[in-house]
């Protein structure tokens, strides 16, 4: 068994090695909270919970990092704008964010820093580098001289020379236009951390470089992000880390954006869609199908009709559930993933081509159903239970049963009372062959919205799809 993955940085898959057998270190590049999140935010943090299952399946022991960047240009903005401390706008969407993967069923991180939080170790770092020569300070600001780092750019695969990189507000004493900054002189009515070389804040970049280094280490094994944060960011943290001394990350992973009308999805363009305002619309298992599913490395083109036709997939993958359970009772999912599921996720974590096999071991399992075939359908089950607990996509799980809370589960008692009552009028009539009532029946539910099945144990109902 080897795990292989696509290298942003060697721009090939490469089998996977561990820095230390048995154990995966991880640092995602997390939230910046200045707004609270939509689908595409989510969409990295969904796609990495994916990869953390799958190293846990195959055994390994994962330590997961995910930073929260509390401050920067765009929160001071919206502080100002809004006239609310900028402490408040930070926590405020971090909250949003935690709500929002934890709607998606992405497990926690076992750490998760924030950049004000780390600012001894900030100072420390570039105290470090600006003795080395490697970065300098200047009204206030200490920017990293990038022409000391010989591998500057080896990432996204530029050339310094055609380099353009246009200097922020307030980033004057720059010896070069294409050094970036670590550290922004403060300015007036800003928020500020005394160091050194003069109050002023963090930059982007340095909060990472520090946070990675004090979580996970001189060395750790994937570094993982957007693909928009290839360049600067990412680029700029492996200068200022490997300037420090760091090995830094062994592996680069970078998922794909999602995109409408072929636009990356942003606030800045209008056309973000707010996780909030999803889940009120689409149950959350079906918008982490939806986001889950494709493979990482593939734009998401955003529309409702793909959403819909997420849904119907998975309320397929559902039906089979429900109805084996009926049949041949619950099924601890302990078993093993199909060989087949577990090569394509060994393969960059080849989600698309795993979930082919989901849906065969689904059709798999209706067979079975059909023919009572009891053996084919607990072990349909038990493999389906397994493959879609390593996706978090297993709708038995009590983490998705617990989502609607005590008043759900008593309204869900409700309205299986009541449909339970119009089954019973139901099969009455027919039992006395009196068919236009029960087809009457039949279809008065249908209208509500409920798929009626008769089965060798009697009539059963389950929600349509909307």
């Amino acid at each position: 068994m080897t795990i292989r993955l696509y290298d942003t940085h060697a721009r090939q898959i490469r089998d996977f090695t561990p820095l230390l057998p048995g154990c995966v270190s991880i640092y995602l590049c997390g939230a910046t909270v200045q707004s609270a999140p939509h689908i595409g935010h989510i969409r990295s943090g969904l796609n990495f919970d994916v990869m953390r299952r799958w190293f846990g399946y195959r055994g390994y022991e994962v330590t997961f990092v995910r930073n929260v960047t509390d401050i920067d240009d765009k929160i001071i903005a919206k502080s100002a704008e809004q006239q609310r401390p900028w402490w408040a706008i930070g926590y405020e969407n971090e909250r949003a964010f935690n709500d929002g993967y934890a709607a998606l069923g992405c497990l926690p991180p076992t750490y998760e820093p924030r950049a004000t939080g780390h600012v001894p170790e900030m100072i420390e770092m570039m105290r470090v580098l600006i003795d080395r020569g490697s970065a300098y300070a200047a009204d206030g600001n200490v920017y990293f001289a990038v022409r000391s780092c010989p591998n500057y750019l080896s990432l996204s695969n530029q050339e310094l020379d055609n380099l353009r990189q246009p200097a922020g507000e307030g980033e004057t004493g720059k010896r070069d236009p294409r050094d970036f900054a670590m550290w922004k002189a403060t300015k007036p009515g800003e928020p500020y951390w005394d160091t050194p070389w003069g109050p002023g804040r963090p930059g982007w970049h340095l909060e990472c470089s520090a946070m990675a280094h004090k979580y996970l280490g001189a060395a750790f094994d994937i570094h993982g992000g957007g693909v928009d944060l290839v360049f600067p960011h990412h680029e700029n943290e492996i200068a200022q880390s490997t300037a420090y001394g760091d090995d830094f990350a062994a592996y680069w992973l970078h998922n794909a954006w999602v995109t409408m009308s072929g636009e990356k999805m942003s606030k800045s363009l209008g056309n973000s869609v707010l996780i909030s305002e999803m889940v009120k619309r689409w149950r959350p298992i079906v918008l982490r199908y939806y986001l889950g599913t494709p493979h990482y490395r593939s734009m998401i083109e955003y529309s409702e009709e793909s959403l819909r036709e997420a849904e119907t997939a998975f309320a397929r993958i559902e039906g089979f559930l429900h109805r084996a359970v009926e049949q041949a009772g619950p099924v601890e999912p302990d078993a093993e993933v199909p060989a087949e599921f577990a090569a394509a996720m060994d393969e960059d974590f080849g989600v698309p081509q795993a979930l082919a096999v989901v849906h065969n071991t689904v059709r798999q399992g209706n067979a079975a159903l059909s023919a009572e075939d009891k053996d084919g359908v607990l072990r349909a089950l038990g493999e389906l239970r397994a493959m879609l607990g390593v996706l978090g996509l297993d709708p038995l799980d009590e983490s998705w049963g617990s989502a609607g809370g005590e008043r759900g589960e008593e309204l869900t008692g409700v309205v299986d009372a009541l449909v339970r009552l119009l089954l019973d009028q139901r099969q009455a009539a027919r039992a006395r062959k009196d068919f236009a009532t029960a087809d009457a029946i039949r279809d008065e539910l249908q209208n509500s919205g409920l798929v009626i099945e008769d089965t060798p144990s009697g009539p059963r109902w389950e929600l349509g799809q909307s």
